[in-house]
Formats: structure tokens, C-alpha cells, sequence
């Protein structure tokens, strides 16, 4: 086995192991806040279970998975052996010991803060150097990404780089770019103060910097789901990618309109102009895009290869698909779901709805169903189509596998309704417990206890899923070529020079990151605004 799929295989355990537990701790939240008595429930383990539950899903599992499937994508798409492999097991050793350090202080009550670092709560020191080891770990994998794709080119002149690489690089840097907002803050807000240097802290910089970093951090995440969209499903479909020049559009548009938009996570607060808000505002209308081409492209891509199959007709493709393949029914799941949650982000960013449903359950949901929904299943499915690569055997049992993809789409679709429904409601969010005694809220029972059943049905669909896993040891020998990347309609000899890299984009980040947050940055400089007191959640025991 290359050094290229052990790393796969090594990151994409840590990953689904940490997803594991998160699940279950998840199940757990949602318990507490129903009206049925749950065990173990003090504010502080609800508290310190919810910063586990997003740390390991948000920063953990994306993070290691990003990476392995990057390690993968760099061997076969590229047919080359991966650069430097000793600095790749470098960062997954300094990634995994950062999320021992993390998940150590959390289960100690040294880190009850979520996984948003808002200021003025400030959790154990050894909480952000964990988190910061993991992003140096994941720093490497960037590095490598964009050497690997340089080396190709230079032994391929003038020849396109494969669209998975392409893509995969595209992530790299926009993570690389999204990370500086959260690092700033960290080294010159948060980590000074969690060390006791400082007895204030500016709140309002620190939630600037962090929504640099807030929205873009989600595209890192979903990207992976792109690549497979674009370059595994045609293939898995049987037919082929609708356009590769699309393709590239959609990645370099990712790029450059995912950075320059987090100030509307922001609407609500008073540190920043109605100007600037209007901006991002604006400019996070444009993320909408990249996804918008991507259902065409993809649809249509589908559309040839049901056809190709015998379909016939307007709508008659749709049902000749292979949707027995695990890739295709999660692709089909996947945008289903993509359209429930896009529906909410559309609310989200409107300045006069988000009002409405600001630090309700209806945020909740939408993200759930972005990352849990559109974002994790297809994590599945792309672990279910490189697992007999990497492992070299056979999957049992195709049918546990559509199985869990259904309890999976099942079970996010039950719980997240119910909390747009709540959302609309008025139910907030980031508490414990509600007193459903209530007379006022006391009609949120029943759909909070709908959604923990979703909950469930999720905590099945998740187990089931690494018992899947696990089945490939017992499964038949196989030698499943590492190939599963689509061919285009039109396969390109050559592309621009703009779709080929990445310099003339970093450019125009730049630009627009200094147009987005050159003066709400610096402003703060400028009017030196009073800071608040820090409440350091490590000195409370």
C-alpha cells in the first residue's frame, strides 16, 4: 500500500471515530432539551458536551477527512507518488496529538465554549493550542497540495490539471486564506488572554476576525462533496461529466466569493456599519452561484448517463439511473437536502429575516442540514467508493450501505423540520433546558421530541455506517482500480491559464478582502473601542 492511501485510510478513521462519538453526544444535547428527563444533565456537561460535539464535527472530522481524500485524489488523479510523504505523516501526527490536547480539555470542564470563539468566555489555553496544532497539521496538507499539482505541471506543460486536483488545490488555498481571520485571533486576542496576559479583551475585533474565518470555513468542508460531484458520480452514473470548464468555474467561484461574506453572521451585532453588512451581504448573494451551476451541471451529467442507460422521454432518465449505487443515491439525497438548507441560508443572509430567526433553532437547522445533511452524506458515500481502493477488498453488502444512506437522510430531515418550525417559533438556542411548564412554550414539546427522534434515527444511521466499514475486513479480495474519476462530454487539451491555477484568483481575494474588512478592522484600531472583562471558564473549578 502507497504512503498516499495509508494516509487516506489514517486520517479518514480519526475522522469517522471522532464523528462517532460527536453523534452520541449529539443524541445526548437533544435528550436534555426535550421535555424528557435526561441523565448526567448539569449545565456544565451540556455545555462542555455541545463544544465537544461541534469541535469534533466541525474541526475534527472535516478536517482529517479533507486531508485524506486530498492525500488520494494527489496519487491517482495525478498518477504521480505524493510529495514528501514524511511531512504528510508529520501534519496528521501534529493534527491528531492537537485533538487529543482539545478533547482532553473539554472532558476535563476547561473548555465549556462552543466551538465559536466569541470572546469575553475564554476557555483553557491547552483547548486553542489543541486546535491551533490541528489547523498547523492541516497547513502541511496545503502545502503539499499545491507542490504536488506544481510538480505535475511542470513535468506537463500546457496540459490541464486533472479537475479532482484542480479542485482539491482550490481548497487548499482558500483554506489557507480562511484560516488567517481565526489565527489572528487566537494569537493576539484569545490565547493572551486564556494565559492570563490580559484582564481585557476587545469583543468586537475578535467576532470580526472570527467571521473572516466563520462562512468561508464551511466551503472548506463542502468542497470534497463538489469534488465527488463533479469528478466521482458521472463516473459512478455511468456517463459522463457534462463540462470540466464548468467545473473549474465552480471551484475558482468558491474561491473568491466564499471569503469576503462573513460579516453576516454579524447583522445582528453593533460593531460594524449597515454599509459593510450591506457589502457581505451582497456578496454572500454570489456564493449561491457556484452551487446554482453545479446542480445544471451535474443534472445534466446525470441526464446523459440516464440516458445512455435506456431512459427515455422528459423525466425518464431519472429513473433508469443506477440509484442502487451508494455515489448516485447520495448524490440524489445530497441535493435534496442541499435545497432544504439553502432555502434557510437565503433567509439567513436577508438582513430583515435574519432578525427574525437570529439565535433561534431555525440557525440550527440550517446548518445541520448544509454540514450534517448535504455535507456528511456524501462524506459516506466517498468513503464508500474508496474504501475497496484503499482496502483492497469488496463491500459485503451494497444494500446496508443504500440502507444507511436512506436512515441518514431519513433522520436529518425528521430532526431539523421540527427546528425550523421551533425556529419560526421563537425557540432559542445555546441553553439547556427549557421549562416546559411553561405555559408560553409549552407547545414546543412534541416537536422537540419529533426532532430527538430524528436524532435517533441519525445515532443508527451513524453507527451503521462504521459497522459498514468495518464489514470491508470480511469482505471478498478485490482489485478495484484507483480510477474513478469521470471523463468530460469534451474531454480540454488545453484550458486558459486561469483555470489552470490559482495567481490571478489570490489576487482578487486580496482585493476583496481588503475591500470587505480593510476599515471594519481597522477600525478598531482607530476608535479604540473599551474592552471587555474575560471570564476564563478554566478557573471555575
Amino acid at each position: 500500500m502507497t504512503h498516499a492511501r495509508r494516509l487516506a485510510l489514517a486520517h479518514f478513521w480519526i475522522g469517522f471515530i471522532a464523528f462517532a462519538i460527536a453523534l452520541v453526544l449529539g443524541v445526548w444535547q437533544m435528550w436534555v432539551r426535550s421535555p424528557l428527563p435526561a441523565p448526567f444533565l448539569t449545565a456544565s456537561t451540556y455545555f462542555s458536551s455541545v463544544t465537544a460535539h461541534g469541535t469534533a464535527m466541525a474541526y475534527v472530522l472535516t478536517t482529517f477527512t479533507v486531508m485524506g481524500f486530498g492525500y488520494y485524489v494527489a496519487e491517482t488523479a495525478l498518477a504521480r507518488a505524493l510529495p514528501a510523504p514524511r511531512w504528510a505523516w508529520t501534519g496528521f501526527w501534529l493534527a491528531l496529538a492537537g485533538t487529543l490536547m482539545a478533547v482532553v480539555t473539554i472532558f476535563s470542564g476547561r473548555a465549556a465554549v462552543l466551538f465559536t470563539f466569541y470572546p469575553p468566555l475564554i476557555a483553557s489555553v491547552f483547548y486553542y493550542i489543541g486546535l491551533v496544532l490541528v489547523v498547523a497539521g492541516s497547513w502541511i496538507w496545503c502545502v503539499l497540495m499545491i507542490v504536488a499539482m506544481g510538480q505535475w505541471k511542470g513535468a506537463n506543460p500546457g496540459r490541464p490539471v486533472p479537475l479532482a486536483m484542480f479542485a482539491t488545490v482550490a481548497n487548499a488555498v482558500m483554506w489557507l486564506w480562511t484560516t488567517v481571520g481565526v489565527t489572528l485571533e487566537l494569537l493576539f486576542q484569545v490565547i493572551p488572554a486564556a494565559l492570563g496576559l490580559k484582564a481585557q479583551i476587545d469583543v468586537g475585533l475578535s467576532r470580526t476576525l472570527f467571521s473572516w474565518t466563520l462562512h468561508a470555513v464551511v466551503y472548506f468542508w463542502l468542497i470534497p462533496s463538489y469534488i465527488a460531484f463533479y469528478t466521482m458520480v458521472p463516473q459512478a452514473a455511468g456517463g459522463r461529466l457534462y463540462s470540466d470548464t464548468m467545473g473549474r468555474l465552480t471551484f475558482v467561484l468558491f474561491l473568491i466569493y466564499s471569503l469576503p461574506v462573513g460579516l453576516h453572521h454579524l447583522l445582528m451585532d453593533p460593531h460594524q456599519s449597515n454599509a459593510f453588512k450591506f457589502l457581505q451581504v451582497a456578496l454572500t448573494a454570489l456564493v449561491s452561484v457556484p452551487t446554482l451551476l453545479t446542480v445544471f451541471t451535474i443534472g445534466a451529467s446525470l441526464e446523459i448517463a440516464g440516458r445512455l442507460r435506456g431512459g427515455r422521454g422528459l423525466f425518464g432518465w431519472i429513473g433508469a439511473l443506477p440509484w442502487e449505487r451508494p455515489l448516485v443515491l447520495a448524490t440524489g439525497l445530497a441535493f435534496l437536502m442541499l435545497a432544504f438548507g439553502g432555502f434557510g441560508g437565503l433567509v439567513n443572509m436577508s438582513y430583515g429575516m435574519n432578525a427574525m430567526v437570529h439565535n433561534t433553532s431555525w440557525v440550527t437547522a440550517h446548518f445541520h442540514l448544509i454540514f450534517g445533511g448535504t455535507v456528511v452524506i456524501m462524506y459516506f458515500a466517498i468513503a464508500y467508493t474508496l474504501w475497496p481502493s484503499l482496502t483492497g477488498r469488496a463491500a459485503p453488502s451494497l444494500a446496508a450501505q443504500r440502507l444507511q444512506l436512506w436512515l441518514w437522510f431519513i433522520g436529518m430531515l425528521v430532526m431539523t423540520l421540527p427546528w425550523h418550525y421551533l425556529g419560526l417559533l421563537g425557540q432559542w438556542r445555546r441553553v439547556a433546558t427549557f421549562n416546559y411548564a411553561d405555559p408560553i412554550i409549552a407547545a414546543w414539546g412534541p416537536w422537540v421530541i419529533v426532532s430527538l427522534v430524528g436524532g435517533l434515527i441519525l445515532l443508527v444511521s451513524g453507527l451503521l455506517f462504521v459497522r459498514n466499514l468495518l464489514q470491508f475486513a470480511i469482505g471478498r479480495a478485490s482489485h478495484v482500480p484507483a480510477e474513478v474519476y469521470a471523463t468530460a462530454v469534451h474531454p480540454p487539451l488545453r484550458v486558459p491559464a486561469a483555470l489552470n491555477g490559482f495567481r490571478l484568483w489570490n489576487v482578487l481575494v486580496l482585493v476583496l478582502m481588503l475591500l470587505a474588512y480593510g476599515y471594519p478592522l481597522a477600525q478598531f484600531f482607530i476608535i479604540d473601542p473599551p474592552g471587555a472583562l474575560v471570564h476564563r471558564v478554566d478557573q471555575r473549578r
